[in-house]
């Protein structure tokens, strides 16, 4: 067997690979619909925001949250973190209009449990209701029907409820690439949920239940890794089961994106360190997906070089037709639609994106959540 042959039938493989993720697990997120209830039920809510030096992003967002239209039992919990700014202040003059609004002040470090761990988990000790919705104060609900929305997807058996938590839209390319990328992500772990295998969440739009959190003991098992209290927790409890997830665009909350090239790509380092930490099957599949994605280009080039072009472009037409298809469908119900005329371009920016981030996973990531 020739050198050409042997490229070109692990380039097709890997196409294979490829079509066979989109098509057994991100077609989901473009499906998706809401299941059909008989009724709709209202539970006791109670909202965590963590916060540290936040007071800017307190002032802007807190409001959203505070103003939503769910007529039920519920309580916003902030976690005033060792704040040194004007959070107390602020938090204090929402607390005399908003009389649910209860806050909890830290004024001492854990040392021995990195990250944001230690508050978050003393504002769920202090949440008064057992369903759980989770957000950042850099985040603000995309309508006043955020917390009715997600509330609304816990039914019995169900303890954890993913959402979508998107950035703004603004002006630039850096603003362009970093609502792909969380597009991208979200696309891997709403449609690993969606087909049964639910791995990660992510803090800033996720709900769960008390009970599941204190029958876990917890952040106790990841105390000592600074970040992972959304994806590490979510992949140690979450199952098919007990999983599911909203895409209504009402549901989605929004954040304010880094602004520089530096402050996104320190974001980023932090976060992808976690994922040596997820369940063995988890990283074998996430690994698979990213290394097939990886090899795609060099292999199409060389197949197509040593072996013949013209069968070269069979599987890579067939791969990108797959894959544009479920990237429209899917940004469309992600409200991130304006991304796809540059589809050709986010396809192979995401071969440079794996090749910036790959050291990330081996990184000592830092302490500090904020």
């Amino acid at each position: 067997m020739s050198w050409g042959l042997v490229l070109f039938v692990a380039f097709c493989v890997v196409a294979a690979i490829q079509i066979f993720y989109y098509g057994y697990f991100f077609r989901h997120v473009g499906a998706w619909k809401p299941p059909a209830k008989e009724a709709s039920r209202q539970h006791p809510v109670s909202v965590v925001i963590c916060a540290r030096d936040e007071d800017e992003n307190l002032a802007r967002n807190l409001p959203g949250v505070l103003v939503q239209d769910y007529r039920s039992t519920h309580e916003v919990v902030v976690v005033n973190d060792n704040s040194v700014d004007d959070s107390r202040y602020i938090l204090e003059e929402f607390q005399k209009t908003f009389r649910f609004l209860n806050i909890v002040e830290l004024q001492q470090e854990a040392k021995l449990i990195a990250g944001k761990k230690y508050p978050l988990s003393i504002g769920i000790k202090e949440a008064k209701h057992e369903v759980l919705l989770l957000t950042d104060a850099d985040c603000v609900p995309a309508s006043e029907h955020w917390i009715y929305k997600m509330q609304d997807a816990f039914r019995d058996g169900i303890e954890v409820v993913l959402g979508y938590g998107a950035y703004q839209k603004l002006p630039g390319f850096l603003n362009k690439a970093i609502r792909f990328e969380t597009f991208h992500t979200a696309l891997q772990y709403l449609g690993y949920a969606l087909a049964g295998k639910p791995y990660m969440g992510v803090g800033r739009n996720l709900a769960y239940r008390k009970g599941l959190f204190f029958r876990n003991k917890g952040f106790s098992a990841i105390n000592h890794i600074p970040s992972g209290d959304d994806d590490l927790f979510i992949n140690k409890v979450a199952s098919a089961a007990n999983t599911t997830v909203v895409l209504d665009p009402d549901a989605f909350t929004l954040s304010r994106p880094k602004t520089t090239w530096k402050d996104w790509m320190r974001q980023k380092n932090r976060h992808y360190s976690t994922g040596k930490y997820y369940r063995r099957g988890h990283q074998w599949l996430l690994g698979l997906y990213t290394t097939s994605y990886f090899l795609f280009y060099p292999l199409f080039a060389a197949a197509a070089i040593v072996y013949d072009w013209r069968l070269a472009l069979i599987p890579l037409a067939l791969r990108l037709l797959t894959i544009g298809l479920v990237w429209r469908k899917a940004m469309k119900r992600l409200g991130e639609d304006d991304l796809f005329p540059m589809f050709l371009f986010w396809d192979l920016w995401l071969f440079f994106y794996y090749l910036i981030f790959a050291p990330a996973v081996w990184k000592k990531p830092k302490k500090t959540w904020n």
